[in-house]
Formats: C-alpha cells, structure tokens, sequence
C-alpha cells in the first residue's frame, strides 16, 4: 500500500512539474488551455461561455482544475456588466490558482480606453453601476470646479455658454460618470480600482507553442519581446498623452491590428511565420475582429480568430477555443468541434456549426462565400463594427451603427505605407 501511493505521489508531481512558468509572460507544459474573446460587459454570457468549457460550477466558482482559461481583452463597453464580470474573474483567478490551474486576463483596445478617456462606447449601464445616493452632488461640484477652471483658462468661452449648457452638460456627463473616471482614470485618482487592474493586464502572452494577443502583431511590432508590449502599453497609460498616444492607438499595434485577421492592409504570410519563429509558437491567438459566431483559423491555422460576438451587442454568440495536446477544438453551447486549419476541411466544419445556430445568418453567409471561392472566406462582422482608434473625451454612453469608418490615429502610418515583413517598433 505504502508503495502505490509513493508511486501516485511521484506520478501527480511529474505532471504538476511539467507545467512550468518561464517568466511572467510565458508557460510551458499546460495540459488544457482555454481561450474566450470580447464580452463586452456582458455578464450573463460570459458565465454561460465559462459553464460550456466546464470551468465554472453551479455556484459560478472555478471547476476547471489546472486548466489555463486566457480572455484576450475587450471586458468593458456596450454592455453593462463590466464591473461584475471584472470582480467575478478576479475571483475567479483567485479560486482557479488554487487548484493549479489559472487565468491570465489580456488588455484590450477598451480596457485602454476607458483609462484614457475615449468613452465613445461606454453603456449607459456602466455609469448606472457607480451611482450612490451622493451622486447628484458629486456631479454637481465636479461641474463647480469645471466653470471656474473655464472662467480662468477661457473667460471668452465662459462668457459665450449658452442658457441650456448645463443641460447638454448633464447628457454628457450622466450620473456615475464621475465615480467611473474615478475609478478607471490613474490622473484622476492614482489608486482608482479599475485603472490599476487594466494596468495590471499583459498585453500578450505565450502558453506552451501559443501566442495570445488582443488585436494581432503586424510587420511594425514582429520582433519585440512581449513584456516590451505590455511595458509600453502601462507606461503610456500612466503618462496619457492625447497628442502622443503610440501603442496605445497605433492602428498596426497589438490593440487595434487586424491584418491577421483578414482586414486590410492583411498580414502578408511572411510576417505570420516570422512572428511565430519570433517567439517559438506554432500559431497566434486572437480577439478583437468579429467573426459573427464560428471559431476561425486563418493561414492554415496559423492564426485563430475567437471574438465570436459573445455579448449581446454583437449577436450574443457563445464559444470557446480549447487546446490540448489531442489538439485545437471550439466549443459551442451546442457541442465541441475539431478546429480544421483550413482547405475544403472548413465548409465541412462551418456546416456543422450551423446546425448548431441555425438562426445566425452570418454563418450562412460565410458559407455561401466559402462555396463560391473554395477557400477560406474574410471575416463578416455584425453591427458594430469597426472603430476608430481616436480619443473623444467629451462624449459617453453611445453606441455605434453599423458602417461606423474606421479612422486612423495621428502616429498611425497611413494605409499606404510598406509593412515590414518583421520589423521591430521603438
């Protein structure tokens, strides 16, 4: 009896040792990865994705062991619930490193945003969340103090306010408003909760031959290291300047690029297999670009798309990319599917997705476009799509429409400049 169970001790310690922490960016040896794109605070189906995977229990606590669960960004804005899902996965990390297992939140364009200031998309719902009985007068000092800084850097503009500025005011800076740059903006307050958590996220990480990042790498950022990303990305979110933003609004940055997934100015193959050489992976993981629903390899597999619109905002399109060493499967409410890397394979495995959501006429559509080329078809967002990586401080609580263009910031380099093939961003 004593030796089977030095035998299980010496077994359950060789498998725990095989999963090994290279530094903060990088593990080796994990039995199971997870991977789940934007939710875009919606609450109840970012559970609903977590209990398809088997990682959460009936009481919404961890239950997937050692896994490694990665969501690549894109937690806040569009829906309501981002100050529950942020306190719920932290929560979550907690219980999941408990068991072996663990959970790496990435940072994406939004989560930048909100800390910047750039609160185009923020949800009604998410000023609501920080209302308290103080409020109202919260709100009304801070417009206090905005007047006699006005009167004093502006007297002519203080002078020319019209009658119902308070109103336009209000509509712009709803209550909650304050309590959110509270806690969202380090300039507002160096120990507000939500800032310090986003600058806490990695920009992008490696697990065992896989790299995960919220937007893409283009040609601009191939050969930087990856804590050279997130260090970049922190300290321009500290220091915020709206003339200056680099990474954090470069249209070919690790945020915002979505050349690997289809979009143009498209990654040529080159830097895909230069990326992964880079930084020894054998594919790049991606949020951030819809794909309306489906699980979505592009270059043969190289590179994953897994924002497939689980919030509601985006069609409400439950999945989940899992990785084991039997191989890359997506997984939907419905059932789990072996993720082809491509070739006549992905109609088959499209078909089967549909019959799973039957009611999505995105997937349809993709199909129909597959049949027509014989090869993998471009990404087919829903409504809202793209969006512009430009601050626009003033405004809250808007949602986009559909045909929303797609700007490009001051340091972007313009759509018609040469990408390097691998090049490396100061």
């Amino acid at each position: 009896m004593k030796l089977l169970v030095l035998v299980a001790v010496l077994v359950s310690g060789s498998v725990l040792a095989g999963v090994r922490q290279v530094d903060e960016y990088q593990w080796e040896g994990v039995g199971r990865i997870v991977a789940i794109g934007d939710l875009h605070g919606d609450y109840e189906n970012y559970l609903a994705a977590l209990r398809a995977a088997g990682l959460i229990d009936r009481k919404d606590k961890w239950a997937g062991g050692e896994t490694h669960l990665v969501q690549t960004g894109d937690i806040p804005d569009r829906g309501p619930d981002t100050a529950r899902i942020i306190e719920h996965i932290t929560r979550l990390a907690q219980q999941a490193e408990r068991k072996g297992g663990r959970v790496h939140n990435l940072m994406g364009n939004h989560e930048a945003m909100n800390v910047y200031g750039d609160l185009r998309y923020v949800h009604e719902g998410e000023y609501e969340a920080f209302v308290t009985r103080n409020s109202a007068q919260l709100r009304d000092r801070y417009y206090e103090l905005y007047l006699k800084a006005l009167e004093t850097q502006d007297p002519e503009g203080f002078a020319a306010l019209p009658e119902d500025h308070r109103d336009k005011w209000d509509l712009e800076h709803p209550l909650g408003w304050v309590e959110h740059r509270q806690a969202w903006d380090p300039a507002w307050n160096p120990e507000g909760e939500y800032a310090n958590w986003v600058m806490g996220r990695k920009v992008a990480i490696r697990i065992n031959d896989n790299l995960f990042v919220h937007g893409g790498i283009s040609g601009f950022y191939c050969q930087n290291r990856l804590d050279w990303l997130t260090e970049k990305a922190v300290a321009g979110l500290r220091d915020f300047d709206p003339l200056a933003p680099g990474i954090l609004e470069d249209e070919f940055g690790p945020l915002w690029y979505r050349g690997l997934s289809g979009e143009e100015p498209r990654a040529a193959p080159e830097t895909v297999d230069a990326i992964l050489a880079q930084h020894g992976v054998g594919r790049i993981v991606v949020g951030h670009t819809p794909t309306s629903g489906v699980i979505w390899p592009q270059y043969d597999g190289k590179v994953v798309m897994i924002d497939t619109g689980v919030a509601k905002a985006y069609g409400g399109h439950v999945a989940y990319l899992e990785i084991t060493p039997e191989g890359l499967f997506a997984g939907y409410p419905g059932g789990k599917l072996p993720l082809p890397s491509g070739g006549g394979d992905l109609i088959a495995y499209l078909e089967q997705v549909i019959k799973m959501a039957q009611d999505n006429p995105h997937l349809q559509r993709r199909l129909q476009q597959l049949r027509q080329a014989g090869q993998q078809a471009p990404p087919t967002a829903e409504a809202p799509t793209a969006e512009a990586p430009t601050a626009d401080t003033a405004s809250g609580g808007a949602v986009p429409t559909a045909g929303e263009p797609a700007g490009v910031p001051g340091e972007s380099p313009p759509p018609a400049v040469t990408v390097p093939i691998c090049g490396i961003a100061q």
